[in-house]
């Protein structure tokens, strides 16, 4: 096979092909004129989104927009919101201003003695405070409330939990508080019922006038041939027509319920809550009134509450004020609000008002109903739908017309040779029976020749996507993301936990200037040394120890790199809840992904204070000056030390271990703000340090992990990782993954820092992005960088991220891919596709259900589109020459319902194979239909337009039924070819599996849903011949025939097979049409211009 065959071929002129200019691919709203032309919904505008609605040609708008974004609905969940924001603001004002007011004695005037006396505690169950006291208070942000409680610790009181180890865990004590002050859940608005989809379905322009139709005819009949025969024509249409309409409707609600299970899963948020003293992992839905639950950046507040303790802790509250305003919270400013995100700091937290009683949950139940979201297939394909529509509705015109003027010319004639309408003698209820026939003919045409389905098999094939893609470990948030990622041409992946496991363990470390083996001998070190390093890891962490009752395994919370040195400070002999009571943190500065490093203000029992650093290893080591040796004494870093930890540390990454420094410095009296407001904004000292120890974590590449990548290079997808470790770490992972292939590979630029590339100009960012195969030591803008730079190339760009600073890289790239189990909520909310393992393999497994989702479509096309054209030319020629048609309307509608809704779901629900990931991306402005396609669709409707045009006009000869009474012999040829014509249809479904394939039944037993339907198809058909006459104006065959059907399907296999070995042009059939109109065009512009240039 020359041309290689995939129907997914490139266009040579695709943005993602790299074909276009350096620009292209990067403006998808402004350059498109075409109004179906729209390569990412991602953020389109109103106005894009708007125009290809009116321009599409549409039979049921209610049914073809379902799962588009409803932008009436938009524009009220706007408004909705902003009237809850403006109540929000408006309590902060009021807040301001009484908080300006005094009372004489010069304390603060409570704002419920502005409002109203305060209400004595109103005993609720066993708690000694109601749910409205608490949603008041932290609605209104009332201090004052808030005091006349007790503060935390008379509210905890009163809620009976304890701010440090949380609620009892006893399943009757959460059921209990879920009881008196509710759930964390909101109510939801109901899905549609079954009957309002079957409504949906009555509300196709055709169906609706076949009915009329058929009613029409059903009155005639009855009147003219009596109730018992004449109910026949206008009933079997009518039935033909609700059997449609109830197997859609019954079709699309199934696929309703998959979504509706798919939102409830994008909102059950899980986090960490604090119960009984341990950290557990719950679900958001299961909070309740009293848990204490622990904050860090990137963390979205499950519910209201307020503040127990916290460093540094600010809170974006744009989601509830609609202002991006930063907002610090400290025991002066405690309340938090439910639905905000925490921007910076870590804490933890007191909860106060759960589900509807917060003002989150009041907003998410007025805009709960998911809006829906169109994407970039679904739009083209109501441009190709409407093309299709476009030219059926002039075949449907032209067949009426052609019709009509044979019927009332008298050149129709019946079954007897006997001519239909003669002037001044045909009675005027025949007329009209004559005329209903002949128009529900050609309405009939109309339904067979729109594609409504078209647009619909994109939902479809989502849906059963989306489903499968969750046993893939894949938790798809936006649909377009899904068809999207099968043109991905480049993944940016992160390193830690994404290409390996995410379970560190410290194997190396170096301390008083040495290397220590084991890296927990403390035999070889001072007590002072191992005092200073238990209290550094203790206090300078945002993870936990626990320690069970019974002598059970200590359990360990955190971030892996957390939960490394904090088992390595247990190693070293740490009892941690002692530690941390011997000394306090009077401020903090949390880990920062910018400067790489995080730390702690402490203060010991003695009043000392201890600044206490942690972070990248080279970056820490610049900024000490001396180490602390064996002898407890402080030694200044001379060049000769310094050369010798930088040796340890570019060793230790070699060996692809993450390296990480600790660091402190005693501050001597009067170096730390004693006043609480200065002590809030001091800065902590990061110079001037002792190096207490060098540590290099190990962990380990992920199992496949290799496999994947290698499999992605095969695929056309280059895989570049982004990260902030050391660029020696990186390489060495690089080159154990396969995204370097060898040393030689790891020069710059595929091996490039972060401020370097940041250093660079636009242009040449725009020529090294390309080449970057690893970026060490990088930041969150240097992610974006590289994103921006990419997509200004034409790549199509998927990036991983768990990190809050992720974000903007996630929201700027064309796939953004959060990590379910480290990934931030902010991360989480800024992506398209949460990866639920945090597994680069299946970053690799979504891609494959990418390009499934485009094959898939590309394969109903194919086979839609040969059935609209043979039984379009059928009809049609037979209209034309003999004023009758072998399909009838029931006859035409039972093609309809194989074509579109059985059709899409045996063909739309195939599932993904490894044969698509042998070939390049698909562009994402690539033909739809590709030149294999059209090769494939010609074949196949030329054999069955011949076949059943030779049947239609000579199959009286070739049945011997010439002496045949002339009724019956017309109606048994007319039900060969409906037989033939089904059958011809079920065979074509195998070939239309593997358009660009020779075996067409390779895992074919696998889809069992395909199966089904071909099984169902074909038990239906026989019992429509066999049974069903009446309705369908067929009669039963003999075996002889029915092998006859057979056989002509039959022939389309084989036909198949040497198709497929006629070669096609690279270059689309589409191309050709534009330059001979381009051609045409031009001496007419060319006329017009001189024109104008003559007027001017």
């Amino acid at each position: 096979m020359s041309n290689g065959g995939s129907p997914y071929r490139r266009h040579r002129k695709d943005v993602e092909s790299g074909g276009g200019s350096s620009g292209g691919g990067y403006d998808e709203y402004e350059s498109a004129c075409d109004a179906f032309d729209i390569v990412r919904t991602k953020s389109a505008p109103v106005d894009r989104l708007r125009r290809w609605r009116q321009a599409a040609l549409v039979l049921n708008a209610s049914r073809r927009f379902r799962y588009t974004l409803d932008l009436k609905k938009e524009e009220e969940k706007k408004e909705i919101i902003a009237k809850i924001r403006t109540h929000t603001q408006v309590v902060r004002a009021a807040d301001l201003f009484i908080a300006a007011g005094e009372k004489p004695d010069g304390t603060p005037i409570a704002k419920t003695e502005t409002l109203k006396a305060v209400s004595s505690p109103i005993p609720t169950g066993d708690y000694d405070v109601s749910p409205e006291q608490l949603a008041t208070m932290t609605r209104d942000h009332d201090f004052a409330t808030f005091q006349n409680f007790g503060g935390v610790k008379g509210l905890a009181e009163k809620l009976k939990t304890n701010p440090d180890k949380g609620i009892n865990e006893d399943e009757s004590n959460i059921l209990d508080r879920k009881r008196v002050f509710g759930s964390n859940t909101y109510p939801r608005k109901k899905g549609r019922s079954f009957w309002r989809f079957l409504l949906d379905a009555c509300r196709d322009t055709t169906l609706i006038i076949l009915m009329v139709a058929a009613a029409a005819s059903l009155a005639l009949g009855i009147k003219t041939e009596g109730i018992k025969e004449g109910w026949y024509d206008g009933g079997s249409i009518a039935l033909a027509v609700i059997i449609v309409i109830v197997v859609t409707a019954v079709s699309d609600y199934k696929q309703s319920l998959q979504f509706q299970n798919l939102n409830e899963e994008k909102q059950n948020i899980q986090l960490e809550v604090v119960r009984g003293g341990r950290r557990v992992e719950i679900s958001i839905f299961d909070i309740v009134v009293g848990d204490v639950i622990p904050l860090k950046i990137g963390d979205q507040v499950p519910a209201d509450g307020v503040l127990i303790s916290g460093h540094s802790l600010a809170v974006d509250e744009s989601s509830m004020t609609g202002e991006s305003k930063i907002v610090n919270k400290d025991h002066k400013s405690p309340f938090l609000m439910s639905g905000c995100k925490v921007a910076d700091g870590y804490g933890t937290m007191l909860a106060t008002s759960v589900g509807i009683n917060t003002e989150w949950g009041l907003l998410m139940a007025s805009i709960s109903e998911d809006n829906g979201e169109e994407t970039p297939l679904q739009v083209r394909l109501n441009g190709v739908a409407t093309f299709i529509g476009i030219v059926g509705l002039v075949v449907a015109v032209s067949v009426l017309v052609v019709l009509i003027a044979r019927y009332f010319t008298g050149h129709t004639k019946d079954a007897d040779g006997k001519v239909q309408f003669i002037a001044g003698k045909t009675s005027v209820g025949d007329a009209i029976d004559g005329v209903i026939k002949i128009f529900t003919v050609a309405v009939t045409i109309v339904v067979v020749a729109v594609p409504e389905g078209l647009p619909l098999a994109v939902t479809l094939t989502l849906a059963y996507s989306m489903r499968k893609m969750m046993a893939d470990k894949a938790l798809v948030r936006r649909l377009s993301a899904c068809e999207t990622m099968g043109s991905a041409t480049t993944i940016c992946s992160d390193k830690t936990g994404t290409l390996t496991l995410n379970l560190m363990t410290v194997v190396e470390a170096y301390v008083c200037g040495k290397k220590i083996d084991p890296p927990n001998n403390t035999s070889v070190l001072p007590s002072g040394i191992v005092s200073l390093l238990i209290e550094s890891v203790a206090q300078n962490t945002t993870g936990s120890v626990f320690l069970p009752d019974g002598g059970k395994d200590v359990e360990v919370s955190g971030s892996p790199t957390e939960k490394a040195i904090l088992q390595w400070g247990l190693n070293l002999g740490m009892i941690f809840e002692a530690v941390r009571s011997e000394s306090s943190i009077i401020h903090a500065f949390p880990f920062n992904s910018e400067k790489k490093r995080g730390g702690v203000a402490v203060k010991r029992s003695d009043s000392e204070v201890h600044v206490h650093w942690k972070g990248a290893a080279e970056i820490v080591l610049a900024a000490c000056t001396r180490y602390m040796d064996s002898n407890e004494q402080l030694v200044p870093l001379d060049e000769a030390k310094v050369e010798y930890f930088k040796k340890a540390i570019e060793d230790m990454a070699s060996g692809s271990l993450r390296c990480v420094a600790i660091a402190y410095r005693p501050m001597k009296r009067g170096m730390v703000p004693t006043d609480e407001d200065d002590l809030a904004n001091w800065e902590l000292p990061e110079g001037d340090l002792v190096l207490l120890a060098i540590v290099g974590l190990k962990d380990p590449c992920r199992p496949g992990v290799r496999e994947a990548v290698q499999l992605c290079v095969k695929a056309g997808v280059k895989v570049r990782m982004v990260t902030g470790d050391n660029l020696q770490t990186a390489k060495a992972i690089a080159l154990e993954c396969g995204i370097l292939g060898s040393n030689a590979d790891a020069t710059e630029p595929n091996l490039i820092e972060g401020k370097s590339f940041r250093a660079l100009s636009d242009a040449q960012r725009l020529d090294v992005a390309e080449r970057i195969s690893v970026m060490g030591r990088s930041s969150p803008n240097d992610k974006l960088l590289l994103v921006q730079a990419l997509r200004k190339r034409g790549h199509v760009v998927a990036v991983t991220g768990d990190g809050t600073n992720d974000a903007p890289a996630l929201h700027e790239a064309d796939i953004g891919l959060a990590m379910g189990i480290q990934g931030t909520e902010v991360a989480k909310e800024s992506s398209d596709i949460i990866i639920l393992d945090d597994n680069f393999a299946s970053v690799v497994k979504v891609v494959r259900w990418g390009r499934s989702v485009y094959a898939n479509i590309q394969k109903f096309i194919q086979f839609q589109l040969t059935v609209n054209v043979a039984a379009l030319i059928i009809n049609v020629v037979a209209a034309v020459s003999s004023g009758d048609v072998p399909l009838n309307a029931v006859q035409l509608l039972w093609v309809n319902l194989i074509m579109d809704t059985l059709g899409a779901l045996a063909l739309a629900t195939e599932p993904p194979t490894d044969h698509l990931m042998d070939r390049l991306p698909v562009g994402r402005r690539e033909p739809l239909i590709t030149n294999i396609m059209w090769r494939n669709l010609l074949i196949q409707a030329f054999y069955q337009v011949s076949v059943l045009l030779v049947l239609n006009f000579r199959g009286r000869e070739i049945l011997h039924s010439q002496h045949d009474p002339n009724e019956h012999a017309i109606k048994e040829k007319n039900t060969l070819i409906f037989n033939a014509f089904v059958f011809a249809q079920i065979f074509n479904e195998f070939n239309a599996r593997k358009p660009d394939e020779m075996n067409v039944f390779k895992g074919v037993t696998k889809n069992r849903l395909f199966m089904g339907i071909v099984a169902f198809t074909v038990v239906l058909q026989v019992v429509i011949v066999m049974f069903l006459g009446k309705f369908t104006s067929t009669v039963r065959l003999s075996w002889q025939l029915w092998l006859v059907s057979i056989v002509i399907g039959f022939i389309s296999w084989p036909l198949a097979i040497v198709g497929k070995l006629i070669p096609v042009p690279e270059r689309p059939l589409a191309d050709y049409f534009v330059n001979i109109f381009a051609s045409c065009s031009k001496p007419r512009n060319r006329g017009s211009s001189s024109e104008n240039g003559d007027n001017s």
